[in-house]
């Protein structure tokens, strides 16, 4: 088997929350949070649930809260307010949620988008974080930027095929 995940669906399904951080977008305009659902579907995942949540730090907090007691979800992809900007707020909205920091994620993620983007991926903040037993994975709100983190590391990350190791077969042991 080869250390990347195959392109058949998962044996090992997760329940995945996919939370968009917008002010302006509604689902139908929502092409990051669709870009979302359509990986979490094809990749054999269930959707526990989908939705759009302002820019609001005690907004955001609440409806990640909500899904990380939700014990069936597993994981929660969110899209949005990961950059510099006054509006953007994700980062401090999960801070008081993370038990557990997973710095590697972000850290891959823009050296990875260098190659893509150059030095401009030092304007994002993504991040992945366990909070409680849910992992949580925060990532740009441009649906390019959430392609490139589908393909590069969650893919794979969220398949327990991949070699030598992911993030699903240490699932079990978070509790």
């Amino acid at each position: 088997m080869s250390r990347h995940a195959e392109t058949t669906p998962t044996p090992r399904p997760l329940l995945v929350a996919v939370v968009t951080v917008s002010d302006t977008r509604t689902l139908e305009t929502d092409s990051s949070g669709e870009t979302l659902v359509e990986f979490v579907k094809g990749a054999g995942h269930t959707l526990a649930h989908r939705c759009i949540v302002a820019d609001d730090e005690s907004s955001i907090r609440e409806v990640v809260r909500g899904h990380i007691e939700n014990r069936g979800v597993e994981v929660v992809l969110l899209t949005g307010g990961t950059g510099i900007t006054a509006r953007d707020v994700t980062p401090e909205a999960i801070a008081p949620l993370v038990t557990k920091q997973i710095p590697g994620f972000g850290e891959l993620f823009r050296a990875l988008s260098y190659e893509d983007i150059g030095a401009a991926t030092i304007q994002s903040r993504a991040f992945a974080a366990l909070c409680s037993t849910t992992l949580v994975f925060a990532l740009p709100g441009s649906t390019s930027a959430v392609r490139f983190a589908i393909e590069k590391i969650l893919k794979s990350q969220l398949d327990i095929r991949t070699k030598p190791c992911n993030f699903v077969q240490l699932l079990p042991r978070l509790s």
